[in-house]
């Protein structure tokens, strides 16, 4: 068998995955997150980049075309920086906005709300030298290095493709204006950067389902592991089942002594079972002296078959007192009627007198 050499077969619990979390252990892709943002950012910039090219030039043709400046102390100059921070920061924070709320929504997709502060937490451990160079030299570590020279050819392919696709455009660059070459680099640096970028969303995608299979596949247990862990959230299984044995057993005792002495059982009529007991000269009101559902009724219905207890289906009345009534409690008061009518009935099939009801009986 696979568990009995230690393997891990079993899937992980709820409280595995819990503690697994809750120590950071997460199936995330840090390259999906950045090939995103990549062409979150380029697209951005296609949306609303114009603005930022717009300022800049005109910025260029104030500092080296303008009025001349005529005063140039330090409130002056306070001002004008201030002039122009504003300018630059309307045309910049709208692309940077967008860039931050890619990278919430993308991390968020992948790990949900997680917050560790311990993670963040200085541990010297983390910057050992010699721990480094293991995970460089470790199997992971190859496999990301290989992972890593796989990237670099796709990019490189791609953005070979991207300027060879528009090499007729390239050359025809000789017979433009220097503005019209500036506008035909920007928009084929966009358009290479997002074929690359796209490529790496697409092999992102490939390591974010690698990433999930591989941990899903760490966090499987072995028997064993399930056991321990079931044996320290609710205790030893065999002492639980012994635990439950006896206190059905007690059950079973205490019906045993208190369904003979009761005068009927109601039912309802298979789920429900209530065993009523009155005795005039002791009692106020009717009490119940056992009640139960599935197998403990149907246990009152044999002791009250082999005691000679009558049985009666009263489905309303045995529900009531189910519900509202605890075992060697009175019934209430709202509930003295139906009693009294059921006990009459039974008196009448015995040949009994009929006891005086209770004196407060509605």
């Amino acid at each position: 068998m696979p568990d009995q050499n230690g393997e891990k077969t079993q899937d992980p619990t709820p409280h595995r995955r819990r503690k697994a979390r809750e120590e950071g252990q997460v199936a995330q892709s840090q390259d999906l997150a950045s090939a995103v943002l990549l062409v979150g950012a380029v697209l951005t910039l296609m949306w609303v980049g114009r603005r930022v090219v717009d300022f800049l030039a005109l910025h260029a043709r104030r500092q080296l075309g303008g009025e001349p400046w005529l005063e140039a102390d330090a409130e002056f100059f306070v001002a004008y920086f201030h002039a122009t921070a504003w300018e630059l920061a309307k045309s910049l924070l709208p692309i940077l906005g967008a860039v931050l709320l890619m990278a919430v929504v993308v991390n968020l997709a992948q790990v949900g709300f997680l917050f560790l502060p311990q993670q963040v937490t200085p541990d010297i451990s983390r910057i050992s030298p010699l721990k480094g160079l293991k995970r460089i030299f470790s199997i992971t570590g190859m496999v990301r290095l290989g992972l890593g020279l796989f990237k670099i050819l796709i990019v490189g392919a791609v953005g070979l493709w991207s300027l060879y696709d528009e090499r007729a455009a390239v050359l025809a660059m000789i017979e433009l204006s220097v503005p019209q070459v500036a506008t035909h680099l920007i928009h084929l640096l966009l358009h290479t950067t997002l074929w690359i970028g796209s490529a790496l969303v697409v092999l992102a995608l490939v390591d974010y389902a690698f990433q999930r299979w591989k941990f899903e596949q760490d966090l499987k247990m072995t028997t064993e592991e399930v056991r321990d862990e079931m044996r320290n959230l609710i205790g030893d299984p065999q002492i639980l089942s012994r635990r439950r044995a006896v206190q059905r057993q007690l059950v079973l005792n205490r019906l045993s002594s208190a369904v003979p002495k009761a005068d009927v059982v109601v039912t309802n009529p298979t789920e429900l079972a209530v065993a009523i007991q009155y005795d005039i000269e002791k009692m106020a009101a009717p009490i119940v002296v056992a009640k139960g559902a599935g197998i403990v009724a149907r246990r009152i219905r044999e002791l009250a078959l082999q005691n000679g207890v009558p049985i009666v289906e009263r489905k309303p009345l045995a529900q009531a007192l189910y519900k509202d009534v605890e075992i060697n409690h009175p019934i209430p008061q709202r509930l003295y009627a139906a009693v009294a009518e059921l006990l009459a009935y039974v008196y009448q099939l015995q040949g009994k007198p009929m006891p005086k009801p209770p004196s407060n009986a509605a």
